[in-house]
């Protein structure tokens, strides 16, 4: 089995040896005009490097590094970022990273209106967006109705590596090589350069770049600390994502339970209620009828003890033969 010389540039030394150095400047600009489509007049012919620590002051509370920073000729700055490990908030970093590139432009006494473009170009190697199919997104701000790109401070643009399907075969422009680098470089064998790189000389010094041979020991060792602690990062990430998956499905059960008390216990007070009311009403109307049928004997005991008393008959046979008192009796209206 054929092994590949080539490196991963999506290692975080070797990501910044091929973007972020003077002597690579020429990858830098062919890697950012391919991904952004930049022909003719509009493309970039050389930028400056700028200090990529974006606020020194405020670093010591949240990390404020960014892997590539610089400014072309018109002074349109340009972030370059490799994601390996999937960061949750990264789509807010980028905000911040593009905000604190946009705001650090202000000198004293510039005016608003001499401030430039930010362009954030991120790769990532997970999926940042499940619901957008295509590989890559390009970000804007526009006007709700018009769609207007009237406020054009900043752009965002992410390519998600594992969404990039194509083979060797079927990769028809530069863009989708650049991709393809970034996927598959450490897989890629000497036989197959010819097909991959075609006439491009930057993207073959890109690969040239992007092996053991090409490094000092120092260089090597960088790699390779580099590596290690990405996969550090890739095990704590994982880590989290299990423990959050663990927490979710205890939370999740113990939610289920909760309702599920809830709902059986409302139930369970409504049926007794339901009961309790039907149980009173047949109680109550039973005893009603009662109450109804004792109070109608009475009356017609009182109507038999008020003729009894109008024919002058003696209270005592009055009593006898109603069952009335003789209070009641004598209390009679005639």
């Amino acid at each position: 089995m054929a092994f590949s010389k080539f490196l991963d540039p999506k290692n975080d030394y070797l990501f910044k040896r091929l973007f972020g150095t003077e002597k690579n400047k020429d990858i830098l600009i062919h890697f950012i005009n391919s991904v952004l489509h930049l022909e003719g007049e509009d493309a970039i012919q050389d930028v400056t490097y700028l200090q990529t620590d974006l606020n020194p002051e405020y670093a010591y509370k949240k990390q404020s590094m960014v892997d590539v920073l610089c400014r072309d000729i018109k002074g349109t700055q340009f972030i370059i970022e490799m994601q390996v490990a999937k960061f949750s908030g990264f789509e807010e970093r980028a905000q911040f990273y593009a905000a604190k590139a946009y705001i650090n432009q202000m000198d004293v006494g510039e005016k608003y209106q001499d401030l430039k473009e930010v362009i954030f170009i991120a790769i990532t190697d997970y999926v940042m967006f499940p619901d957008k199919t295509t590989w890559k997104s390009d970000h804007v701000t526009l006007d709700k109705k018009t769609f207007e790109n009237n406020l054009k401070a900043f752009s965002f643009t992410f390519i998600e590596l594992p969404k990039f399907t194509k083979t060797l075969d079927e990769l028809s422009t530069i863009e989708e090589k650049w991709v393809y680098f970034f996927k598959h470089a450490h897989e890629t064998l000497d036989k197959d350069l010819t097909t991959l790189l075609g006439d491009d000389v930057v993207l073959k010094k890109a690969f040239d770049e992007s092996t053991k041979y090409s490094m000092s020991e120092r260089e090597w060792n960088s790699y390779e600390a580099a590596l290690k602690h990405e996969r550090d990062a890739r095990a704590i990430e994982d880590y989290k994502i299990q423990q959050a998956e663990e927490k979710g499905l205890k939370q999740g059960l113990e939610r289920g339970m909760e309702k599920g008390i809830a709902k059986g216990m409302e139930k369970g007070i409504a049926k007794g209620m339901e009961k309790g009311i039907a149980k009173g009403m047949e109680k109550g109307i039973a005893k009603g009828m009662e109450k109804g049928k004792s109070e109608g004997e009475k009356a017609a005991k009182i109507e038999i003890a008020r003729g009894m008393l109008q024919d002058k008959l003696p209270i005592l046979a009055i009593v006898k033969y109603t069952g009335l008192t003789e209070d009641e009796i004598k209390a009679i209206v005639l």
